[in-house]
């Protein structure tokens, strides 16, 4: 959590001392100019004034195409696939404070495998934001949000039996703190480039897991998960083409501590497939790090309503598999 505060501090330091620019409105066309709906990745540091709804639901396709060794070298994996919807519903309860949620459902497929049994509900995370600073075109003063993110494990883990296909969670109660900031620059060809730097620290609580699961475990398994915290940094940019459209890309570094999963096998059998009683079970993930880029484009009918269509790719990092994951979004304010 110190990193987090560290990196919170530095930014609204800035932020508030930054000094004012002698005469920069003169030059700064009107914001109307370009009509973004939002990179792939990075949330908002604005809210909706009050009474208004952001509706933004995603379409994804998350593809694996190799996995990793203990050495970090990459290995062919099987072609899974988790077709989502991911729908973010934020309310601004007053003109700086918004509160929402985002609703997940999932189908998978595993080659080899039984499929997802129909549609999946995901884990369920509630948001609230806080805004702290509005944009200030004439100073360097970016927009600035203080954010909690509260994920409910109400997605299936464990119990899967012959079906892991209908896995879609993690067992976990996740608190996320975490700031957003934007910025928009008036470029000398007279577009504009919006730009987004957002930090999360992600903490989760101890799971009970019992039989097959999203942890690796298999049928007789008793015992607990404990994933590691984790730490992300995203950093968008949006360039404005016309007033329509935009080019967008995320940039993002991700680091997870170690998993540790611990209890015993009741299943356990011996060579000759004779049971030899409850085994013991104690295993550790080892640390991960990921980094991605979301490129995208973006189109908007008016300054409310747009489209995002683009690609998340998570190249295979230190215990970290190899995604690819087409997108398309709506970006609705009203």
């Amino acid at each position: 959590m110190l990193r987090t505060y560290l990196l919170i501090g530095t930014l609204l330091l800035s932020a508030l001392v930054a000094p004012a620019q002698p005469s920069p409105c003169t030059a700064h066309h009107s914001l109307n100019d370009a009509w973004f709906t939002g990179p792939m990745l990075a949330n908002t540091a604005a809210t909706p004034s009050r009474g208004h709804l952001l509706l933004e639901p995603y379409l994804t396709d998350t593809r694996t195409q190799s996995t990793y060794s203990p050495s970090g070298a990459r290995l062919p994996a099987p072609a899974a696939s988790t077709y989502a919807s991911e729908t973010y519903l934020i309310y601004g309860l007053t003109d700086r404070l918004a509160a929402g949620a985002l609703p997940i459902f999932g189908y998978n497929t595993i080659p080899g495998e039984p499929t997802s049994a129909g549609p999946v509900l995901g884990d369920l995370t509630l948001i609230l934001q806080r805004r702290l600073t509005g944009l200030h075109p004439c100073h360097h003063i970016p927009t600035l949000s203080l954010a909690a993110e509260q994920t409910l494990p109400t997605g299936t883990f464990d119990n899967l039996g012959s079906r892991p296909a209908n896995a879609l969670g993690q067992g976990v109660f996740t608190t996320t703190p975490a700031i957003f900031s934007q910025f928009y620059l008036w470029l000398p060809n007279r577009r504009i480039l919006r730009t987004r730097l957002d930090i999360y620290d992600a903490i989760s609580t101890t799971a009970t897991v019992q039989g097959v699961s999203v942890y690796g475990t298999t049928a007789g398994f008793r015992g607990t998960a404990h994933p590691g915290n984790s730490l992300t940094l995203d950093a968008a940019f949006e360039y404005s083409l016309t007033r329509r459209f935009a080019l967008a890309t995320d940039a993002v570094w991700r680091t997870a501590a170690n998993t540790r999963i611990s209890g015993s096998n009741a299943s356990a059998t011996n060579s000759d497939s004779v049971p030899i009683g409850p085994t013991p079970i104690n295993t550790n993930s080892g640390s991960s790090t990921a980094w991605a880029l979301a490129p995208a484009m973006e189109y908007s009918w008016r300054p409310w309503i747009g489209i995002l269509v683009g690609v998340r790719l998570y190249p295979a990092g230190h215990n970290t598999p190899d995604t690819i994951t087409p997108a398309i979004a709506l970006s609705i304010v009203r």
